[in-house]
């Protein structure tokens, strides 16, 4: 694991691989910035680490690099502790009495 300094050099380091996946795609900043619905100086100052949240997510769809999104947003699994927990009781044996007796059809 990669450990950073502060959250600015992890930015930096973002649009340093934003950048290299652009030029790895052999797109302009212009292509993707259509692509994305962004504007050619979003994609540049996402290309320098600075960029909002949405932009971000815009410009690695149009990158395909959504791979990289689903890591992040995949929904945590339960371990069978937990998920035990969360069932609470379950009952083990049958208790013997009949709690409500059906009633009679009455014949025609």
């Amino acid at each position: 694991m990669v450990e950073y300094k502060s959250p600015t050099a992890i930015a930096e380091d973002l649009g340093e691989r934003l950048k290299q996946a652009r030029l790895n795609a052999n797109l302009t900043q212009a292509d993707v910035a259509a692509r994305s619905g962004v504007s050619r100086k979003v994609l540049i100052n996402a290309e320098k680490g600075k960029v909002q949240l949405e932009a971000l997510v815009a410009i690695m769809l149009s990158l395909n690099l959504s791979h990289h999104l689903e890591t992040f947003l995949a929904k945590p699994s339960i371990s069978p502790l937990q998920l035990a927990k969360l069932q609470g009781k379950q009952r083990q044996r049958a208790s013997g009495h009949i709690a409500n007796k059906p009633e009679e059809s009455a014949e025609w």
